[in-house]
């Protein structure tokens, strides 16, 4: 197996910065003929945003799938993303399910019969690995000719259509093409009538609803730990190695776990473990998120006091469950402390942010109700941490361990989590 590699990809951690970051998010509802929303158009609005390019559109959808806020942003409807050419050929778009993602292909600037042919195996590849596919008029132009079969869809700006027009458009379409048509920029119930009676069921405008802006919370990892995992991905380390990193920085936990589980992802099961997740993304797909992130994460650095309180909390607990359970039982352990400040890093309450995520019903048990045997171990790791003597006491008496036991597992916790940089 080839070593993958990024181009440019710079292994010197930044100078650092904070955990979490915020970016703003528009998305306008497509809806069908009864007004059921089937997807949801994406467009950055991030102040910071940079001009459209091959690397947004990646980052937008990645986003959007790890987004951290209580208002999930497209669910499992289809998500329509503009691209540029340059951004098709990127292996990032393995990170997404196909079934999930309609991308938008811009019209070439000049539609020379060679450039078109030249486009064509890629997007015949994305259309073969189950991506939908969506293009404007102009592919109903005899120019496009060899692009028409894999349009999945076909976007009529009424903001640049005549009546006539559209009326021609919409009936070649209709016997040359398998496509559903979209109208867009769809803004008074004229313009509605007038498409719909002539066939399209599919509708984007404000007549129906205006892109409404979401906050897209990421809670962002260190940066120096999403190098470390790149620079194991590379040298292709153990699952156990590239499980520990994962483990030694709460962001970079949060985030695979969040991404792995979201339905843009595609998965049929859900992954409850880091072990598991590491093992179903494999070494490519795990280092095309990484760096992916890497370039999303703007502001990273090293990881905050409560993300250390976590990652210190998360091995205590693995450590002491491992007095009694067997590894994969306490990795559940470290599953509960690693997540317990949730609610403090994305400012939410662990309800909500238990949400975002598919646990084991024992793990939200403890972090919800300090309920069972992982709940008894979270409220004594927190014991430790506030010098309660008395919750330290009868919580040790509830797990038979002895105070040696546990001191000696906090500092070997504390030790570890110091050697994050290592």
């Amino acid at each position: 197996m080839t070593s993958p590699t990024t181009p440019g990809l710079s292994l010197t951690p930044p100078p650092p910065g904070n955990q979490s970051s915020v970016a703003m998010i528009a998305r306008q509802a497509i809806v069908n003929a009864q007004q059921v929303v089937v997807g949801y158009e994406l467009f950055n609005r991030s102040r910071s945003g940079a001009a459209h390019t091959a690397a947004t559109d990646v980052i937008l959808v990645f986003t959007a799938l790890s987004h951290a806020g209580t208002e999930e942003l497209v669910g499992k409807k289809l998500i329509f993303v503009n691209c540029t050419h340059e951004s098709l050929s990127g292996g990032h778009l393995e990170l997404v399910d196909p079934d999930k993602v309609v991308l938008e292909i811009p019209p070439l600037g000049h539609a020379a019969a060679e450039e078109v042919a030249t486009r064509m195996p890629i997007l015949a590849g994305l259309r073969e690995r189950g991506f939908h596919l969506a293009f404007n008029h102009t592919v109903l132009q005899s120019a496009y000719a060899p692009w028409l079969p894999l349009a999945d869809y076909i976007k009529l700006d009424l903001s640049v259509l005549a009546p006539d027009q559209l009326a021609v458009l919409i009936s070649y379409a209709g016997r040359h093409s398998q496509a559903e048509l979209i109208a867009e920029k769809v803004e008074t119930a004229q313009q509605y009538d007038m498409v719909s009676s002539q066939g399209v069921q599919m509708f984007q405008g404000y007549w129906f609803a205006r892109p409404s802006l979401v906050e897209a919370k990421l809670l962002a990892p260190s940066q120096a730990s999403i190098i470390e995992l790149i620079n194991q991905v590379r040298k292709q380390a153990s699952t156990d190695d590239i499980e520990e990193t994962l483990k030694k920085d709460a962001g970079l936990a949060f985030n695979l776990m969040r991404l792995i589980n979201s339905a843009g992802f595609g998965l049929s099961r859900e992954v409850t473990s880091f072990r598991q997740a590491v093992m179903l993304m494999g070494l490519k797909k795990l280092f095309r998120w990484a760096a992916l992130l890497l370039t999303a994460s703007r502001a990273g650095g090293t990881p905050s006091s409560v993300g250390q309180t976590a990652v210190v909390r998360g091995r205590l607990m693995e450590l002491l469950a491992l007095e009694t359970l067997p590894p994969e039982e306490a990795d559940q352990a470290f599953v509960v402390g690693i997540f317990s400040l949730l609610d403090v890093m994305l400012s939410m309450p662990m309800e909500s942010a238990l949400g975002l995520l598919n646990v084991p019903e024992p793990v939200a048990a403890a972090l919800l109700r300090r309920e069972g045997f992982l709940g008894d171990l979270l409220t004594l790791a927190e014991a430790c941490e506030s010098s309660d003597d008395a919750v330290f006491d009868r919580t040790a008496g509830l797990l038979h361990l002895t105070s040696q036991q546990i001191n000696f597992a906090h500092l070997q916790a504390l030790a570890w989590a110091d050697h994050l940089g290592d």
